[in-house]
Formats: structure tokens, sequence, C-alpha cells
């Protein structure tokens, strides 16, 4: 083990290496993308500790994670605010901080709002590339530490040499961290499977004229939601047979709302790649990092119809807010 290493106490409920973005370009291959729930935490933490926006790091679901530095480093907790301590002294969100080899790391549950946490070490966790990306898919067994979630007992090797770049001996702090709540305002576009050829145009307006809550039977793969009703345009799925959910086999983009029936879920960055029900709309790259904050079980969406320019817009403020803490 490299003196750079960091010992797993307590793996937590849920703890991976993730890397942003993921696994592109291999959706035709089956393998999904991975990565970071939330890639607005995970990047401005990488950039609160001089690294590029891809280095890995660690997302924290809920809590529970202990660790050992075995080096000195700098590191940057962003996300929920989850109850943290740096050898029992709390330990600030949004902010990098200088750590010394033997410090021991604490994260205890978060009780909200939100719901994952995000850890960048200067330089960055050193695991193979797979596919071209350290994210972790526990499903597949693909990425980060042997494929799966972290437990006791584990070690991982930082970058030979992580000092923190321009993160230098912490303090940097990020004054534009974004309010999270129970109830969440989650911007889409509509389709690709919507009016007129599978929704009505009143399909749509119920879409997006209420809230609703998320199931507790939710996580990386999909946030399913809870259960309503559609006109539906057409009787059937033709030639893809039974219901009018159904289609002949077709991609599933990440942050799709696909219908299965009467239920919708949000597929996550773990979901399938294909299948053969509907995406009625389509979670903007800009909103989707508030799918890794949004509690199962307790907090409710409201979609928000937006046009292509508007998208665009709404990425291109997320990447200044995250640009400007890097330069």
């Amino acid at each position: 083990m490299s003196d750079q290493a960091i010992e797993i106490i307590e793996g937590g409920v849920q703890s991976t290496v993730q890397d942003y973005p993921g696994r592109l370009g291999r959706l035709a291959d089956g393998v999904s993308q991975a990565g970071p729930m939330d890639h607005f935490a995970f990047r401005v933490a990488n950039a609160l500790v001089g690294n590029p926006a891809g280095a890995a790091g660690l997302e924290v679901t809920l809590g529970g994670l202990r660790a050992r530095f075995g080096a000195d480093t700098v590191i940057a907790l962003c996300g929920t605010p989850m109850p943290a301590t740096l050898n029992g002294e709390p330990l600030p969100l949004w902010e990098s901080v200088a750590v010394a080899a033997g410090d021991e790391l604490r994260l205890r549950m978060s009780k909200g709002p939100g719901f994952r946490a995000y850890l960048a070490f200067a330089g960055g966790v050193d695991v193979p590339e797979i596919f071209g990306s350290r994210a972790t898919h526990t499903l597949a067994g693909l990425g980060g530490l042997e494929g799966r979630a972290l437990k006791k007992g584990d070690r991982l090797a930082l970058a030979a040499g992580a000092t923190g770049g321009a993160g230098g001996g912490g303090g940097r702090r990020f004054d534009a961290a974004p309010a999270y709540a129970g109830d969440w305002d989650v911007e889409v576009m509509i389709g690709p499977q919507a009016d007129p050829d599978f929704l009505t145009a009143a399909d749509v307006e119920l879409l997006c004229s209420r809230p609703w809550k998320v199931d507790a039977n939710s996580n990386r793969v999909g946030l399913r939601l809870e259960p309503f009703q559609l006109a539906w345009a057409r009787s059937g799925g033709g030639i893809a047979g039974g219901h009018p959910s159904n289609i002949l086999d077709d991609g599933y983009p990440p942050g799709g709302i696909n219908m299965n029936g009467d239920t919708a879920v949000i597929l996550g960055p773990d979901g399938p790649t294909s299948g053969g029900f509907v995406v009625v709309a389509t979670v903007v790259h800009a909103a989707i990092w508030k799918l890794g904050q949004i509690r199962p079980g307790t907090d409710r969406i409201r979609f928000v119809p937006v046009t292509l320019e508007r998208a665009v817009e709404l990425d291109r403020a997320l990447d200044a807010q995250i640009g400007a803490v890097a330069s």
C-alpha cells in the first residue's frame, strides 16, 4: 500500500468511488454511465482541492463513513449537511481542509435535506480505469474498488504526489451552495416519446402540473414515483403489444422518465441502457444533480418543462459557478 493511502474504518450505508462524467460512450454496448448522482457537488468538491472535474472521489450515501489518512493531503466535503468531524472536531462543508497523516474523518448520518455527500482528495483516488472511467457500478461489479461499495479494512490509494494543487493548504470556500428542500423543481425536456404519438396534451400537462412523491424503493438505478394514470394517445403498444407504454426496445437516456404502465421511474446513472417502455421526458443535464439529493420516501418532485435553449443556458450557468471555484 502506498503511504498516500486512506484506510476505511467503516464503509457507511453505501460509499463508492466515482468520477465525472462516468463511463461515456458505452450505452449502446449495454454499459451504464455510472458516476456521481450529484455531479454538481462532486465537481465543486474537486475544484476546491485543485483537482480537475474528472478526478475520482467518494460518493457517500446518507452517511456512516469513517476513514484514517495515511499521508498529508487536502480534502473537501460537499453535498447534504452530513455531520462531519476530523479528529472529533467539526469539519466544514463546501470548504477545502488540510489533513495530516493519522487524522481520522467521521461522517455521521444526514438528517437532510439532501441525501448524498461527496468527498474529494487532492490528486484523486487512484483505482484502475475500466472502459475509460474509475466510476463504480455495483450491479455490474465494474470500476471503483473491486466494483463494490467500500467496507471496513479497505485501503484506497491516492494519486502519487497529491498535495492539493491549486487547493493549497485548504481554506478555499464555495459560497454559492444550492439550497436543498423536500420539494424539488426539476427541469425537463418533454420526450422523446410524448404527444401527439404516445401521450395526449393533457397527459403532458398532468405530468408537469403537480409534485410527485418519490417512493422509498429508489436508488442509483432509478427514482420511482408514486403511481398515476395517463389517458394515453393510443389504446395499446402497437406491434410491441400490451399496454400503451410498451414500445419496441429503444435506448434510454440517463435522467429519462420511463413509464412502465402507471409507474414512472427517473433513470439514474446505474439505470438500464435500453428497454421496451416509453420515455416521456428527460431531466436536463443542469438539473440531473438534484436526483442525487432527493430523499426517497419523503421528498417530492415537480417537473418544469424547458426548451433546448434554456437547458443549454442552465448548463452554462452551472459550469460558470464551478469554473469560478477552479480559477
